[in-house]
């Protein structure tokens, strides 16, 4: 599915300027896995921008993927893609050997200035764990904390076009500290959608899909979903 979804992606046309990866490349944190995962990523046409999640190691992330524009030399993985008109901004929420996240106070002042460094630039914010609770009860057990310490920020630079997040394999938006924020389809399982509190948890292999940001002076950022796979079409208009 991975793969499918990398042979989809190096379909498009128009060429996207860069690709973003919202963490969990593997899922044991195992030397080996990234081993694999940097072989497929390497098939993917344009540059791309990488966060660790809840499953990678950082360690062996860092390791694996050194040309990565990390912000600093150790510790969170934060990093800033800032070539065209988008800046990328991937922030490092990760607790080790724990599944929530934590925008804890470092992350929050490496965030400040990062944005005060430019703050009328059109800037997209990715990170793993999303800062809200979705209501899957499984799966906010494990959202990022401190939410409202993030909000605080953001909410003070409106040139933040949207935050991304990844995690929950399943797509989902709402208005977030005056932005917008979305979460990532999957393009492997689906967490199942179960709205009650005594849900179990459980996943689905639902239709993968990617999200595609596009950005133009007049719009802003507009974001696509899009299917991975081929469809029947065309077919006419209307």
């Amino acid at each position: 599915m991975a793969e499918a979804a990398i042979r989809h992606l190096n379909s498009l046309h128009p060429r996207p300027d860069i690709v973003i990866v919202s963490g969990d490349i593997v899922d044991e944190g195992l030397a080996a896995e990234y081993d694999h995962a940097s072989e497929m990523l390497a098939a993917i046409k344009e540059p791309v921008l990488l966060i660790p999640g809840n499953h990678d190691s950082r360690n062996a992330f860092r390791a694996r993927f050194p040309d990565q524009p990390y912000a600093a030399p150790s510790g969170p993985l934060h990093s800033v893609i800032d070539h065209g008109p988008v800046r990328v901004i991937g922030l490092d929420i990760t607790v080790v050997d724990e599944h929530h996240g934590d925008f804890d106070a470092a992350a929050a002042d490496w965030l400040d200035a990062t944005l005060a460094a430019d703050p009328d630039r059109p800037t997209i914010v990715m990170m793993h764990q999303p800062p809200f609770e979705s209501g899957i009860p499984y799966i906010d057990e494990y959202f990022c904390r401190n939410g409202d310490r993030l909000a605080e920020i953001i909410s003070r630079y409106s040139a933040v076009e949207r935050i991304v997040c990844g995690h929950v394999h399943r797509f989902m938006q709402l208005r977030f500290a005056g932005t917008s924020l979305c979460t990532a389809p999957s393009t492997t399982t689906a967490i199942a959608l179960r709205l009650t509190p005594d849900a179990e948890a459980a996943s689905y292999i639902e239709p993968p899909a990617f999200l595609l940001h596009r950005w133009t002076p007049e719009t802003g950022l507009v974001t696509h979903y899009v299917p991975i796979g081929s469809f029947p079409g065309p077919l006419p208009f209307a």
